[in-house]
């Protein structure tokens, strides 16, 4: 079994409605991906997000603004309520991107401290987006206290050492199809060093489709491609690392495990 641990599955193109995304889902299932955790980018999308996942018992929730959305600002008070949502599981995606955004920094910032008091007030973990904001980031989170709660940089596209100091945080990495990517060697480097009990796949869907479906509208039954690449890369089977991703997955967001009955 397989978990796609983040993806957006409110914007594929190629799930318009109901009908399309059990397609989506029932193609996923048929490559062994069980679980997915749609997060959330813009707070004002999360009510639209919320009710086109409530009929599949498999799609666990996150609640948070994108860096690359603070423009909009952050309510607090509505976000808290967000959060508290039954199939909620984490907060984010948060973080810091001052590649695409630099000019937005300071709001950034202010968006990304509110959001891991929040997860620490509510005690879930945080999915982290980080751009050229390696130091920025780790200091935020050293500083507001999130080894208390934990959580992932997803997508992970740093170095060994921000891969380091985010699991002595208590941080997973997850890994996309960009480790598949022809000039991705330096992240490869990277995945060959994260320990097992540290590491999850995910799909970022519709992003970033990996070899062999570059051009494509990315997908969670893709996650499978990223999965294999990844064990042969490390020297693993597929079976173990998908064992041990789904454990991992499942030990880092506990709500989930408590919807899923594990």
């Amino acid at each position: 079994m397989l978990i796609d641990s983040h993806c957006h599955l409110d914007r594929l193109k190629a799930a318009p409605d109901h009908q399309s995304l059990q397609q989506i889902i029932s193609d996923a299932k048929a490559r062994d991906v069980d679980y997915f955790l749609c997060v959330n980018v813009r707070q004002q999308g999360f009510i639209s997000m919320r009710d086109r996942m409530a009929e599949f018992d498999q799609v666990f929730l996150s609640a948070g603004v994108h860096p690359l959305d603070v423009q909009e600002g952050l309510d607090t008070t509505e976000l808290n309520v967000f959060v508290k949502e039954p199939k909620v599981v984490a907060i984010g995606e948060t973080g810091l991107d001052y590649f695409y955004a630099n000019e937005t920094k300071a709001l950034q910032q202010q968006c990304f401290e509110q959001q891991i008091e929040l997860a620490v007030q509510v005690n879930k973990p945080l999915i982290i987006h980080t751009r050229d904001a390696r130091e920025d980031t780790l200091n935020f989170l050293r500083n507001g206290h999130a080894d208390k709660v934990g959580g992932v940089l997803h997508c992970f596209t740093e170095n060994w050492e921000m891969a380091k100091a985010a699991i002595d945080l208590g941080f997973y990495i997850s890994v996309s199809g960009i480790a598949t990517f022809k000039n991705a060697g330096d992240l490869r480097t990277v995945m060959r060093k994260v320990p097992k009990d540290r590491l999850l796949v995910e799909t970022d869907s519709p992003y970033l489709a990996p070899v062999p479906h570059r051009g494509k509208e990315n997908q969670p039954a893709f996650v499978r491609d990223v999965a294999e690449f990844i064990a042969e890369l490390r020297g693993e089977s597929y079976e173990e690392l998908a064992q041990y991703t789904t454990d991992n997955f499942f030990s880092l967001f506990t709500d989930a495990a408590k919807l899923a009955g594990r």
